[in-house]
């Protein structure tokens, strides 16, 4: 199945309920991984075919560590998409990444215990690069459209992913802060992770919805918290992800789409047909 999608948004469900998004239709895909988060919806947006995806389904039911990521990727590389900005609300770790801001990291920390965070098993080995988890080149794009859009945007910086769903104790907060993070939040792994290995450009927009717990002047985080400043930004989201639209490049200017030809280690002969099968979206052009 391919729509020929070239930019895929993986966020909130009010993201897809655009202006300008034209023939919006809605895909269920059974993947082998199981299902998605919820439907994928496709439409043109500013020429482009665009597909949005829930990641916490529809209404938020599916906690972090329960999404089912590897259906998410999947189902959206069997529509064809090249590239996927993920949009998520993350906690400041630096004073000058203030709520209501937003940071295009270029760094992950995976602090998850509870995930699966590759495709490959069943007698299908692949050692994926991630030494720069993010594609520099959609990230450049993205930080150009939030900047279009009015957001006071920030480029670079360490996105520490935990598990969840509770929130930091302060001294968690505090190592991450030793330790050089400069924002948390709890989906950036394995999400980044599978879409390099399905060879998709990757990259986010984080939304600072609080200053973690960290902050001796600012109240806890909340969910109202979140929530309020996350309905403040969705405006400057929708902006960004249409300007991207807009401006989005054809051409892909980095390595993403070859990450797996050094990456596949299991000898040929060996590969369980099922594996193959499974995995053929994946491998198809290298086995």
């Amino acid at each position: 199945m391919t729509e020929n999608v070239t930019l895929a948004i993986i966020g909130g469900s009010g993201l897809y309920e655009m202006p300008g998004l034209l023939d919006a239709h809605e895909h269920t895909i059974d993947t082998p991984f199981g299902k998605t988060s919820a439907p994928i919806v496709v439409g043109n947006l500013e020429g482009e075919q665009v597909a949005f995806l829930s990641r916490h389904g529809i209404g938020h039911h599916i906690t972090p560590t329960e999404v089912p990521y590897r259906a998410n990727i999947y189902a959206l590389k069997s529509l064809g998409a090249e590239r996927i900005v993920s949009i998520s609300a993350c906690g400041s770790l630096k004073e000058e990444f203030a709520p209501g801001h937003i940071v295009i990291p270029d760094q992950i920390y995976d602090n998850t215990n509870l995930r699966t965070r590759s495709f490959f098993d069943g007698g299908l080995v692949a050692h994926i690069s991630v030494a720069d988890p993010f594609c520099s080149d959609l990230s450049d794009q993205v930080e150009s459209a939030v900047a279009d859009a009015g957001g006071v945007v920030h480029r670079g910086g360490g996105f520490i992913t935990i598990e969840g769903p509770r929130f930091s104790t302060k001294a968690e907060s505090k190592t991450y802060r030793s330790w050089g993070m400069s924002i948390v939040g709890m989906t950036a792994s394995p999400e980044a992770f599978l879409a390099r290995e399905a060879e998709i450009c990757y990259a986010t927009m984080a939304h600072v919805t609080d200053y973690d717990v960290w902050h001796v002047s600012e109240a806890p985080v909340t969910v109202e918290m979140v929530i309020q400043t996350l309905n403040k930004n969705t405006k400057i989201a929708q902006e960004a992800v249409r300007s991207l639209a807009r401006s989005l490049k054809h051409e892909r200017d980095c390595d993403c789409e070859n990450a797996l030809s050094t990456a596949l280690i299991t000898r040929k002969d060996i590969i369980p047909a099922e594996t193959r099968d499974k995995l053929d979206l994946l491998v198809r052009k290298y086995l």
